[in-house]
């Protein structure tokens, strides 16, 4: 049954990719940012299988893109960095991460969540900024997460903690509770951050009022 499931998927995911309109990767700019957005392939949609997608997602992994951008560092130096988003929120994530990059907004590590084996707290604890990821809603063990369709993204986790209560999470994110004291790869209401997100129909998880996401950004489902 499960290997009849597993090969069943596979060839739907190989139609799609086969069938997919090739790679889709905005012009370069010439500030240096460089985009790309690509439908998952096959060998990148197996290794999704049981970790960050599993049966009963509400999304296909075909409906699923793989955006690949530039972003600047807490170093200093430009990276490449990879988040796995839903089809229709991938060019406004390019056009936002550019902004970010032009205002050099610092990114400490931008990793799909299958490299902490879709571990949220693995991920929060190494200030990930990441995506899609096929979960229940913080805190809850029933209910999909924005996350799980691919249109919700965690920036910068630490500095930028969760926080419901006396609960924080990352733990570590504790120190950056006080939000009146702005740091490096901060997000606060009403800024640049903020601002381009907003710009792209993105909600803040700062803004709310029951807890405080400070990292979440999420579009509508």
């Amino acid at each position: 049954m499960r290997a009849s499931f597993f090969v069943s998927i596979m060839s739907a995911v190989t139609s799609a990719v086969l069938g997919a309109v090739g790679v889709v990767a905005p012009a370069a700019a010439g500030d240096g940012y460089r985009a790309s957005i690509k439908s998952i392939d096959v060998a990148e949609a197996r290794a999704m299988m049981g970790v960050s997608w599993h049966r009963g997602c509400p999304v296909k992994i075909s409906d699923l893109r793989r955006v690949k951008l530039t972003h600047w560092g807490f170093d200093g130096v430009r990276h490449q960095g990879v988040l796995i988003v839903h089809k229709e929120v991938a060019r406004s994530v390019v056009d936002i991460f550019h902004t970010l990059y032009s205002m050099r907004f610092p990114v400490r590590t931008m990793l799909p969540v299958d490299h902490f084996g879709a571990d949220d707290n693995a991920s929060m604890a190494a200030d990930n900024t990441s995506a899609f990821n096929c979960r229940p809603k913080t805190g809850s063990t029933s209910g999909f997460s924005v996350h799980s369709y691919g249109k919700a993204i965690d920036v910068n986790t630490l500095e930028n903690p969760y926080v419901k209560g006396t609960v924080v999470q990352p733990p570590a994110g504790k120190a950056f509770t006080n939000r009146a004291y702005v740091r490096p790869g901060m997000i606060r209401h009403g800024d640049r951050v903020w601002r381009a997100f907003a710009m792209h129909g993105f909600a803040w998880g700062g803004d709310w009022t029951s807890l405080k996401d400070y990292q979440h950004f999420e579009a509508a489902i």
